[in-house]
Protein backbone atom coordinates (compact mmCIF):
# COMPACT_ATOMS: atom_id res chain seq x y z
CA UNK A 1 0.00 0.00 0.00
CA UNK A 2 1.62 3.08 -1.18
CA UNK A 3 1.62 6.14 1.79
CA UNK A 4 2.67 8.90 -0.53
CA UNK A 5 -0.36 11.16 -2.04
CA UNK A 6 -0.48 14.33 -3.60
CA UNK A 7 -2.10 17.43 -1.19
CA UNK A 8 -5.50 18.20 -2.57
CA UNK A 9 -8.08 21.13 -1.64
CA UNK A 10 -10.99 19.32 -1.20
CA UNK A 11 -15.17 20.77 -1.23
CA UNK A 12 -17.29 19.83 1.30
CA UNK A 13 -20.98 19.87 1.91
CA UNK A 14 -21.79 21.53 5.53
CA UNK A 15 -24.84 20.68 7.39
CA UNK A 16 -25.58 22.87 10.70
CA UNK A 17 -29.04 22.74 12.98
CA UNK A 18 -30.51 25.24 13.70
CA UNK A 19 -29.03 28.19 16.26
CA UNK A 20 -25.57 29.27 16.98
CA UNK A 21 -24.12 26.29 18.85
CA UNK A 22 -21.73 24.73 19.84
CA UNK A 23 -22.64 21.51 18.73
CA UNK A 24 -21.14 17.76 18.53
CA UNK A 25 -20.27 16.81 14.65
CA UNK A 26 -19.74 14.14 12.37
CA UNK A 27 -17.86 13.30 9.45
CA UNK A 28 -19.37 11.81 6.96
CA UNK A 29 -17.87 9.95 3.93
CA UNK A 30 -19.59 9.23 0.54
CA UNK A 31 -19.62 5.77 -1.42
CA UNK A 32 -17.20 4.96 -3.95
CA UNK A 33 -20.89 6.19 -6.42
CA UNK A 34 -19.78 9.72 -5.53
CA UNK A 35 -21.24 12.40 -3.01
CA UNK A 36 -23.60 14.00 -5.91
CA UNK A 37 -25.86 12.90 -8.32
CA UNK A 38 -25.77 13.40 -11.91
CA UNK A 39 -28.23 16.56 -11.31
CA UNK A 40 -25.69 17.83 -9.25
CA UNK A 41 -27.76 16.38 -5.60
CA UNK A 42 -26.70 14.89 -2.35
CA UNK A 43 -27.07 11.47 -3.03
CA UNK A 44 -30.40 9.98 -1.69
CA UNK A 45 -28.46 8.17 1.57
CA UNK A 46 -26.66 10.77 2.46
CA UNK A 47 -28.93 13.39 2.00
CA UNK A 48 -31.83 11.24 4.54
CA UNK A 49 -28.74 10.79 6.84
CA UNK A 50 -28.01 14.39 6.98
CA UNK A 51 -30.98 14.87 7.85
CA UNK A 52 -31.43 12.44 10.39
CA UNK A 53 -28.06 14.01 12.13
CA UNK A 54 -28.77 17.56 11.86
CA UNK A 55 -32.39 16.96 13.60
CA UNK A 56 -30.09 14.62 16.09
CA UNK A 57 -28.58 18.30 17.15
CA UNK A 58 -25.17 17.51 15.04
CA UNK A 59 -23.27 19.80 12.24
CA UNK A 60 -22.70 17.43 9.41
CA UNK A 61 -19.61 17.50 7.26
CA UNK A 62 -20.06 15.67 3.95
CA UNK A 63 -16.22 16.01 1.97
CA UNK A 64 -15.93 15.20 -2.22
CA UNK A 65 -13.62 13.53 -1.89
CA UNK A 66 -13.96 12.25 -5.90
CA UNK A 67 -14.55 15.71 -7.94
CA UNK A 68 -11.55 17.70 -6.88
CA UNK A 69 -9.56 14.89 -8.13
CA UNK A 70 -11.27 15.03 -11.41
CA UNK A 71 -12.82 11.50 -10.28
CA UNK A 72 -16.43 10.49 -10.82
CA UNK A 73 -16.38 7.23 -9.41
CA UNK A 74 -14.64 4.91 -8.20
CA UNK A 75 -15.65 1.41 -6.90
CA UNK A 76 -12.24 0.20 -7.65
CA UNK A 77 -10.17 2.23 -4.72
CA UNK A 78 -8.04 4.43 -7.33
CA UNK A 79 -8.37 6.87 -4.66
CA UNK A 80 -6.92 5.46 -2.17
CA UNK A 81 -9.30 4.89 1.28
CA UNK A 82 -6.14 3.91 3.14
CA UNK A 83 -4.27 6.90 1.46
CA UNK A 84 -5.56 9.69 0.17
CA UNK A 85 -9.24 9.49 1.63
CA UNK A 86 -7.98 8.73 5.17
CA UNK A 87 -5.94 12.24 4.80
CA UNK A 88 -9.69 13.77 3.76
CA UNK A 89 -11.07 12.41 6.95
CA UNK A 90 -8.24 13.99 9.11
CA UNK A 91 -8.84 17.13 6.98
CA UNK A 92 -12.28 17.61 8.07
CA UNK A 93 -11.55 16.94 11.34
CA UNK A 94 -9.31 19.78 11.11
CA UNK A 95 -11.36 22.07 9.19
CA UNK A 96 -14.36 21.29 12.06
CA UNK A 97 -12.41 21.86 15.06
CA UNK A 98 -11.53 25.03 13.70
CA UNK A 99 -14.99 26.36 13.70
CA UNK A 100 -16.72 27.74 16.71
CA UNK A 101 -19.94 26.50 16.06
CA UNK A 102 -18.70 22.87 16.40
CA UNK A 103 -17.45 21.60 19.65
CA UNK A 104 -13.91 20.16 18.68
CA UNK A 105 -13.71 17.58 20.88
CA UNK A 106 -16.47 15.95 20.45
CA UNK A 107 -16.56 15.12 16.55
CA UNK A 108 -17.54 11.53 15.08
CA UNK A 109 -16.73 9.58 11.42
CA UNK A 110 -18.72 7.66 9.60
CA UNK A 111 -19.00 6.45 5.57
CA UNK A 112 -20.61 3.77 4.01
CA UNK A 113 -18.89 1.59 1.14
CA UNK A 114 -15.73 2.71 -0.16
CA UNK A 115 -16.46 5.69 2.73
CA UNK A 116 -16.90 2.82 5.00
CA UNK A 117 -13.47 1.48 4.27
CA UNK A 118 -11.92 4.90 4.65
CA UNK A 119 -13.24 5.04 8.52
CA UNK A 120 -11.75 1.59 9.38
CA UNK A 121 -8.21 2.79 7.66
CA UNK A 122 -8.47 6.44 9.51
CA UNK A 123 -8.65 5.17 12.52
CA UNK A 124 -6.49 2.25 12.72
CA UNK A 125 -3.53 2.57 15.28
CA UNK A 126 -1.15 2.88 12.58
CA UNK A 127 -2.80 5.13 10.47
CA UNK A 128 -0.51 7.11 8.38
CA UNK A 129 -3.07 9.88 7.81
CA UNK A 130 -3.42 11.02 12.36
CA UNK A 131 -1.91 13.94 12.43
CA UNK A 132 1.03 13.50 15.09
CA UNK A 133 -0.74 16.39 17.18
CA UNK A 134 -4.63 16.77 17.71
CA UNK A 135 -5.06 19.66 20.27
CA UNK A 136 -8.92 18.92 20.18
CA UNK A 137 -8.55 15.44 20.42
CA UNK A 138 -8.94 12.41 17.76
CA UNK A 139 -12.53 10.91 16.50
CA UNK A 140 -14.41 10.38 19.73
CA UNK A 141 -16.74 7.84 17.68
CA UNK A 142 -16.66 5.96 14.43
CA UNK A 143 -19.37 3.88 12.21
CA UNK A 144 -18.79 2.07 9.05
CA UNK A 145 -21.57 0.56 6.99
CA UNK A 146 -20.75 -2.13 4.34
CA UNK A 147 -16.83 -1.46 4.52
CA UNK A 148 -15.03 -2.47 1.54
CA UNK A 149 -11.18 -3.85 1.59
CA UNK A 150 -11.77 -5.66 5.04
CA UNK A 151 -9.46 -8.19 3.99
CA UNK A 152 -6.17 -6.07 4.07
CA UNK A 153 -6.85 -5.12 7.75
CA UNK A 154 -4.33 -6.85 9.55
CA UNK A 155 -4.50 -9.26 12.22
CA UNK A 156 -3.96 -6.38 14.82
CA UNK A 157 -6.32 -3.91 13.17
CA UNK A 158 -7.43 -2.81 16.85
CA UNK A 159 -9.47 0.91 16.82
CA UNK A 160 -8.93 2.79 20.04
CA UNK A 161 -12.29 4.78 19.80
CA UNK A 162 -15.53 3.32 19.95
CA UNK A 163 -16.77 1.37 16.62
CA UNK A 164 -19.42 0.20 15.53
CA UNK A 165 -19.55 -1.92 12.42
CA UNK A 166 -22.79 -2.18 10.59
CA UNK A 167 -23.17 -4.88 7.74
CA UNK A 168 -25.64 -7.24 5.97
CA UNK A 169 -25.52 -11.17 6.09
CA UNK A 170 -26.38 -11.11 2.07
CA UNK A 171 -24.07 -8.33 0.95
CA UNK A 172 -22.35 -10.10 -1.80
CA UNK A 173 -20.75 -6.50 -3.29
CA UNK A 174 -18.29 -6.12 -0.31
CA UNK A 175 -19.38 -9.28 2.15
CA UNK A 176 -19.60 -8.94 5.64
CA UNK A 177 -17.43 -12.02 6.60
CA UNK A 178 -13.88 -10.29 6.49
CA UNK A 179 -15.10 -6.90 8.45
CA UNK A 180 -16.80 -9.47 10.83
CA UNK A 181 -13.75 -11.58 11.85
CA UNK A 182 -11.86 -8.09 11.66
CA UNK A 183 -14.23 -6.46 14.85
CA UNK A 184 -14.47 -9.62 16.34
CA UNK A 185 -10.76 -10.31 16.47
CA UNK A 186 -10.37 -6.75 18.01
CA UNK A 187 -13.43 -6.84 20.26
CA UNK A 188 -11.74 -10.37 21.79
CA UNK A 189 -8.23 -8.30 21.86
CA UNK A 190 -10.05 -5.45 24.66
CA UNK A 191 -11.33 -2.88 21.63
CA UNK A 192 -14.27 -0.63 22.17
CA UNK A 193 -16.00 -1.83 19.58
CA UNK A 194 -19.06 -3.62 18.71
CA UNK A 195 -21.02 -4.62 15.35
CA UNK A 196 -24.71 -5.27 13.81
CA UNK A 197 -25.23 -7.83 10.90
CA UNK A 198 -28.84 -7.47 9.66
CA UNK A 199 -30.25 -11.06 7.90
CA UNK A 200 -31.34 -10.85 4.89
CA UNK A 201 -29.82 -7.74 3.64
CA UNK A 202 -27.62 -6.50 0.92
CA UNK A 203 -25.44 -3.71 0.22
CA UNK A 204 -26.67 -0.22 0.22
CA UNK A 205 -29.40 -1.43 2.68
CA UNK A 206 -29.97 2.17 4.24
CA UNK A 207 -30.64 3.74 0.64
CA UNK A 208 -34.21 5.03 0.85
CA UNK A 209 -35.88 3.78 -2.42
CA UNK A 210 -33.14 1.68 -4.26
CA UNK A 211 -35.17 -0.95 -4.65
CA UNK A 212 -33.30 -4.34 -4.41
CA UNK A 213 -31.73 -5.13 -7.42
CA UNK A 214 -29.04 -7.14 -9.42
CA UNK A 215 -26.55 -5.80 -11.33
CA UNK A 216 -23.83 -8.39 -13.52
CA UNK A 217 -20.49 -7.47 -14.61
CA UNK A 218 -18.59 -8.16 -17.59
CA UNK A 219 -17.44 -11.85 -15.64
CA UNK A 220 -21.30 -12.59 -16.18
CA UNK A 221 -21.10 -12.36 -11.99
CA UNK A 222 -24.62 -10.78 -10.46
CA UNK A 223 -24.17 -8.88 -7.04
CA UNK A 224 -27.44 -7.08 -5.54
CA UNK A 225 -27.64 -3.69 -3.87
CA UNK A 226 -30.88 -2.39 -2.48
CA UNK A 227 -32.49 -1.23 0.46
CA UNK A 228 -33.94 -3.42 3.48
CA UNK A 229 -36.62 -1.19 5.23
CA UNK A 230 -36.09 -3.73 8.62
CA UNK A 231 -32.49 -3.10 8.70
CA UNK A 232 -32.67 0.59 7.70
CA UNK A 233 -35.36 1.15 10.46
CA UNK A 234 -32.88 -0.58 13.01
CA UNK A 235 -29.79 1.69 11.73
CA UNK A 236 -31.68 4.78 11.95
CA UNK A 237 -32.27 4.29 15.70
CA UNK A 238 -28.56 2.76 16.62
CA UNK A 239 -26.54 4.76 14.62
CA UNK A 240 -27.24 8.22 16.37
CA UNK A 241 -27.95 6.66 19.88
CA UNK A 242 -24.47 5.45 19.63
CA UNK A 243 -23.06 8.81 18.41
CA UNK A 244 -24.85 10.10 21.33
CA UNK A 245 -23.66 7.98 23.84
CA UNK A 246 -20.09 9.30 23.02
CA UNK A 247 -20.37 12.79 21.02
CA UNK A 248 -22.86 14.57 23.26
CA UNK A 249 -22.03 16.64 26.11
Amino acid sequence: MLTRVEPTQLRALLLKPAGPGPFAAVVALHGCSGLFDSQGKLRAREAAWGDVLTARGYVVLFPDSFGPRGVSADCEGSVRPWTARSYDAYGALHYLQSQSFVIGERIGLMGWSHGGATVIFAIAPGSIARPAELLKGDFRAAVAFYPAWCRFLGANWTPAMPFLLEVGAADDVTPAGPCVASVQSAIERGAPAQMKVYADAFHDFDWPGNLLHGVTGPSGLTVHYGVNDAARADALVRVPAFFDSYLKP
